[in-house]
């Protein structure tokens, strides 16, 4: 994508609507201004995979991706971008997001299908051939099933840069609800209650089939107690 920059100065009052921006590699770093709305529109199209052509007025044109974008978190605007320069036609390492399609039979069977890394590095054959997305098929994954790096489909000429063990996407089994896990909580303090002598076991069979609340019969064994060490002292 086109993008066209004045040149700048770094102590240079830039006019209204635009905002500071460098570009560099190993050899180069040139300063110029752009225009805020323009890059912000083109930014939100292709994100960091995307490639620019910047054109600095009276200057040269140079192809260039962004490296880091630094917002007002107030506005939520961009305040100052740093372009990485690239050469045509030499692999380059870029993070490429990772999105999935298609409904899991994990997900089926109440799963969650859970994207661990969010964009995979790889490299490219050069800046023109990087991928805007990496797109992966969860259709035929159940529950406990993942997918790694090395598993994940490339365009031809794409080589993987990261670890090919690298789990990328997991289904993960059903979250359990509140009331699921409230009486998963109170089977493990029943049973240490039961280990610890404080509680019978028929009183924590009552507990856990829902005959009697928990408070019910540690109330009820409090009083057992109490009359078991009354009838003791009258002896």
């Amino acid at each position: 994508m086109e993008l066209n920059a004045t040149p700048r100065t770094s102590r240079q009052k830039l006019a209204e609507g635009l905002i500071p921006a460098v570009a560099y590699n190993k050899e180069n770093n040139v300063s110029f201004a752009i225009d805020r709305k323009a890059f912000d529109r083109a930014f939100r199209q292709q994100s960091t995979t995307g490639l620019f052509d910047i054109t600095v007025e009276g200057g040269e044109t140079f192809p260039a991706l962004v490296k880091a974008v630094h917002m007002d978190k107030r506005k939520r605007a961009p305040i100052h971008v740093d372009f990485y320069m690239v050469t045509y036609g030499e692999p380059i390492e870029v993070s490429v997001p990772v999105h999935v399609k298609g409904k899991s039979q994990g997900e089926i069977q109440g799963g969650l299908v859970d994207i661990v890394v969010h964009n995979l590095s790889v490299i490219a054959p050069g800046p023109r051939r990087i991928p805007q997305e990496l797109v992966v098929d969860v259709a035929k994954l159940n529950i406990g099933d993942h997918v790694t790096a090395g598993q994940v489909r490339l365009p031809e000429g794409v080589k993987l840069a990261a670890d090919a063990d690298l789990v990328v996407i997991s289904v993960l089994p059903p979250r359990m609800s509140a009331d699921e896990a409230a009486a998963e909580t109170q089977a493990a303090q029943v049973a240490g209650m039961v280990a610890a002598g404080e509680l019978s076991e028929e009183a924590a069979e009552a507990v856990l089939e829902g005959d009697a609340s928990l408070d019910e019969v540690k109330a009820e064994a409090a009083a057992e107690s109490d009359t078991a060490e009354s009838d003791t002292k009258e002896d």
